[in-house]
């Protein structure tokens, strides 16, 4: 350590403070990405103009169902996938506290107190009759103050702290994905379970439907008008469907078990019982291409994540440049406690000192080149984001149409199905008609009913999707904000 003194002191601190913010990385713009100005599949959909700095609100009450708001709102405080996201935020954030530490000076308070002595080979007596070993005993007491700083001159320091804040804010918008995942997953299975409920009731009044039906067979058969084989067809019929009701229930136990593990509960403790299904599909305007940048977090981490990358290429740069550190300390000692408070005892120190690394192989610079290829990886990777987040929300408001078009055809397909079974039911029980047709008409019935409910919750579960690609919500009264 080179001792310096208040003048020399002061010159070097001016020095230092004048060079300081001398950043050597690379300055940050956020990366182009592909974009178009309208979607190709948001013909007939309504214009939003969201906002990414705006809260979203809980989008799953556009619904209108209680208990989907109940059972959503019970994510954010007990799915454990959201636990893991909020406690890896939480350490991110402890992260850029702890470097932010290394821009301010380290304080140190050390003490100590030793003891020692020697003995003598030859003992002799005093005259007063006690003995001297020929040895002594010596006490010592050391207490000192000390600080040190390294003054960010490269902008080293300054570069892990931004791209450590660069890093919580990117672990801030897993975060978000997190929740939106796990309600938008929830919302799909509640879905799907609520279209169970409606399957199991259709197959279960065609159950009874058949049963009636086996009965006018034997009925006949007895009368001596039908043959076996069309009570054997009957009874084949009212098997089929019977297995089919225990297959829906067996769905419907699956689905509950995961909705269960959604909202944090045990699935043997939980249980939904089978309620009012709203049929809602709420309409989801959609923006322009340029908001889904701001809005969707998992491209608000990947563009987080860009920036943190950028930001280690200057730490890696300023290895090319010397360290330069700044020390004090202030302490005294003394072989007794009282000496460590008396002027007379005291020493301090004021030192600068520096390093260069003068030859390393060639490390300094392939750490850089490291840097740059994990930042053009960044990159990378959120281009390939925003790529996969224009094709996720074109096929969701592909299908929002096809689906809408395809629930009246079904509804229509499924008003004539009805009605060819009750006709061929009524010719067979005029003798008109083989029973083969009946079965036929009462099979190709039941598909149609079932398939128009099923579309009915595709419906819903594209339009929770859809919600999902586009982030989560939107505004449709406030400007375009600016990205962070």
């Amino acid at each position: 350590m080179i001792p310096l003194s208040r003048m020399h002191l002061a010159i070097l601190a001016a020095l230092t403070f004048s060079v300081a913010g001398c950043a050597v990385g690379p300055k940050y713009d956020v990366p182009a990405s592909a974009a178009s100005p309208v979607y190709k599949e948001a013909e007939g959909f309504v214009v939003a103009v969201p906002a990414d700095t705006l809260e979203k609100g809980p989008w799953w009450q556009l619904f209108g169902d209680p208990v989907l708001n109940q059972l959503a709102e019970s994510v954010d405080v007990s799915n454990q996938n959201v636990a893991v996201a909020v406690a890896n935020y939480a350490q991110a954030r402890a992260i850029v506290a702890q470097q932010r530490a290394t821009l301010f000076p380290t304080v140190d308070l050390t003490g100590g107190a030793d003891r020692s002595g020697t003995r003598g080979r030859n003992a002799t007596v005093n005259s007063n009759g006690t003995v001297n070993t020929g040895g002594g005993v010596n006490n010592n007491y050391q207490l000192s103050i000390g600080a040190s700083w390294e003054p960010d001159i490269w902008g080293r320091l300054r570069a892990g702290v931004t791209g450590a804040e660069a890093s919580a804010q990117a672990s801030a918008a897993d975060l978000a994905a997190a929740r939106l995942s796990a309600q938008g997953e929830l919302a799909a299975n509640y879905f799907s379970l609520r279209e169970l409920d409606a399957e199991i009731d259709i197959v279960a009044s065609t159950i009874e439907g058949y049963e009636r039906v086996r009965q006018i067979t034997s009925n006949r058969f007895q009368a001596g008008i039908a043959a076996k084989s069309d009570v054997l067809q009957a009874e084949t019929q009212l098997a089929g469907a019977q297995d089919t009701a225990l297959g829906l229930q067996l769905q419907r136990q699956q689905i509950e078990h995961a909705i269960a593990v959604l909202v944090g509960q045990a699935p043997s403790t939980f249980t939904l019982a089978k309620a009012e299904w709203k049929q809602a599909v709420p309409d989801v305007p959609t923006g322009i291409p340029s908001t889904l940048l701001q809005r969707r977090p998992d491209i608000a981490a990947a563009e987080r994540r860009v920036a943190s990358a950028n930001e280690q290429i200057g730490v890696a740069r300023a290895a090319y440049y010397p360290d330069i550190s700044l020390s004090a300390s202030y302490g005294t000692a003394g072989s007794v406690v009282s000496d460590l408070f008396r002027a007379s005892t005291a020493a301090w120190s004021l030192g600068l000192s520096a390093a260069q690394t003068l030859f390393n192989a060639g490390a300094t610079r392939a750490a850089v080149e490291g840097a740059e290829a994990a930042q053009q990886a960044a990159v990378a990777s959120y281009r390939q984001t925003v790529l996969t987040a224009f094709a996720d929300v074109e096929n969701q408001l592909s299908s929002t149409r096809v689906l809408a078009q395809q629930q009246v055809v079904r509804k229509q397909q499924s008003d004539a199905a009805d009605q060819v079974e009750a006709q061929f039911l009524n010719r067979y029980k005029a003798g008109q008609v083989a029973y083969t047709d009946v079965v036929t008409a009462q099979a190709t019935a039941l598909s149609a009913r079932r398939s128009l409910v099923q579309v009915q919750a595709d419906r819903q579960a594209t339009a929770v999707a859809l919600i999902q690609s586009l982030g989560g919500g939107w505004h449709a009264d406030v400007g375009t904000a600016a990205r962070r």
